[in-house]
C-alpha cells in the first residue's frame, strides 16, 4: 500500500513553532506531506524560528507555491487524508468560510470540505471577534475541525515546548496518526 498523503498548509498567523513541530512529527510516519505555506506564512516562520523555512524543511517534504494551482492537491481526484493549516490566519479562515479561492491554501481546503476529507484549522489569534466565531462557526458546520491552539496544563508543562506539543499531539490525533508527544490525560487520584 502507498503512503497516505497529507497536505499542511503554514499561513500569516504567530504559531510557527506549531507548524515546525508538525512537519517534523509526521516525517517519522509512513506519511508523504505536500506542504504550501503563503508568502505571509513564510516571513512569520523566518521571524518566529530563526531561519527561513525552505532551510527547515525535513527532505521528504514537498513544498508548494501558494499560486500553483496546478499542485496535484488542487483537484478532488488527488487522494488524501485530509488537510492541517497550522497556524492559521484569521484572513485565511475566513477566505476559506466563505468560498473564496484566492491561492493554493484556499483551493485545497474547499477541495477537502467539498470531498469530506478531514480539514483541521488551527487559528492562532486572541481576543476573537464576533466575525472570527462566525467564520469558524461556519467551517464547523460545513465539516471542518476548528483545533485553536490553546494548550492544556493537566500534563504540567515546564517549558514553551511542552506546550507545543500538547497542541501537536492534538493534530496528530484528528487524523489517526499515533504520537508520543503527549501521554494521555490519566486523572491524578487523590488520597
Amino acid at each position: 500500500m502507498g503512503k497516505q498523503q497529507l497536505i499542511v498548509a503554514i499561513t500569516g498567523a504567530s504559531g510557527a513553532a506549531y507548524a515546525r513541530l508538525l512537519l517534523h512529527t509526521l516525517r517519522q510516519e509512513d506519511i508523504r506531506i505536500h506542504l504550501v505555506a503563503s508568502r505571509a506564512g513564510k516571513m512569520i516562520y523566518n521571524l518566529e524560528i530563526g531561519k527561513p523555512l525552505e532551510d527547515d524543511l525535513p527532505p521528504e517534504v514537498s513544498l508548494y507555491d501558494e499560486n500553483d494551482f496546478t499542485a496535484p492537491f488542487a483537484s478532488g481526484s488527488f487522494h488524501s487524508e485530509g488537510m492541517v493549516i497550522v497556524p492559521c490566519s484569521m484572513g485565511t479562515l475566513a477566505a476559506i468560510a466563505n468560498g473564496i479561492s484566492q491561492n493554493l491554501i484556499h483551493r485545497a481546503a474547499d477541495v477537502c470540505l467539498k470531498e469530506r476529507r478531514r480539514l483541521v484549522l488551527v487559528p492562532r489569534e486572541t481576543p476573537l471577534n464576533t466575525i472570527h466565531l462566525q467564520n469558524m462557526l461556519k467551517l464547523s458546520q460545513a465539516g471542518g475541525i476548528i483545533l485553536p491552539a490553546m494548550p492544556g496544563f493537566y500534563h504540567q508543562p515546564r517549558a514553551m515546548d511542552d506546550l507545543v506539543r500538547f497542541i501537536v499531539a492534538r493534530i496528530v490525533e484528528q487524523f489517526h496518526i499515533p504520537q508520543d508527544l503527549l501521554p494521555p490525560w490519566e486523572p491524578a487520584r487523590i488520597n
